[in-house]
């Protein structure tokens, strides 16, 4: 979501002073109302790090996607869209949708989830498109190279794991935000964003807010069971890769700076 302009506080974007010490890329790419899709993010990414590659320069991956970040590292191939179709498929009830993608695929549930709108709005689009079924797709080569966690840009991967203290962390990063002007930048946005955008944690929840369906402790707390959630289940993604190397978060960010350092090296050296 750091790729949209003005979703600065909710995204957590490095400040001016440190993006001003360090060559970010991948922020401020487009404005909150344009659709931005993994395809978007791995082709614009991936001319990114062979730039970088070209110049030989180190690059560092941060984030939280777990998709985002194997359609950069992996062979992830990401299937087309087209705007008709995806109009058509959002102005069907999403119980049909359901209905259509089963069948064409009765085992589509394993690869789907049907109780989200969006995954099975997506997976029609796809079968309108190219006829290609979940079902297929999981058997595919490329789903085959992706299981085996076969890289096509080699890396060192390295995980920072809170344990028990991530709820109490999101806390205090979301208390922290909301001190910026989280909310004013959400009722800011709010009539520009677009169908990506509007998804973001945080944001979801706060429109609510900003549109007076929600108190601010009511939007706030989902805002914080959202961010739980998400950060768990990135967690459970990642922690099935077995290239990552993982370590529990210290309060003393330069020992662990100094900890992921020293992996990177003797990875590199080995």
């Amino acid at each position: 979501m750091q790729v949209y302009r003005g979703m600065d506080i909710g995204t957590a974007k490095p400040d001016a002073s440190t993006r001003a010490r360090f060559d970010y890329r991948m922020i401020d790419l487009v404005e909150p109302e344009e659709p931005f899709t993994v395809g978007d993010y791995q082709a614009r990414g991936r001319r990114e790090l062979a730039a970088l590659a070209a110049a030989d320069r180190p690059v560092v991956l941060v984030g939280g996607s777990g998709l985002h970040f194997r359609s950069l590292v992996d062979p992830l191939r990401p299937r087309p869209r087209d705007p008709e179709v995806a109009a058509a498929v959002a102005a069907t009830d999403p119980e049909r949708l359901a209905a259509e993608l089963l069948a064409a695929d009765p085992d589509a549930g394993e690869y789907v989830d049907l109780a989200n709108p969006r995954r099975v709005a997506r997976a029609v689009e796809i079968l309108r498109l190219t006829g290609e079924t979940p079902s297929m797709r999981a058997r595919s080569p490329e789903a085959a190279a992706l299981a085996a966690y076969r890289p096509e840009l080699p890396f060192v991967g390295v995980g920072i794991d809170p344990g028990a203290r991530l709820a109490d962390r999101v806390a205090r990063r979301l208390e922290r935000m909301l001190d910026a002007g989280l909310l004013d930048e959400v009722a800011g946005l709010a009539p520009r964003l677009g169908p990506t955008a509007r998804q973001a944690v945080g944001y979801k929840e706060l429109l609510g807010v900003v549109r007076g369906e929600s108190t601010l402790v009511e939007g706030v707390a989902a805002a914080q069971r959202a961010t739980v959630a998400l950060a768990r289940r990135q967690r459970t993604f990642f922690r099935r890769d077995p290239r990552i190397r993982w370590l529990t978060w210290q309060d003393d960010p330069e020992a662990t700076a100094t900890e992921v350092i020293e992996i990177v090296e003797r990875a590199w050296t080995s």
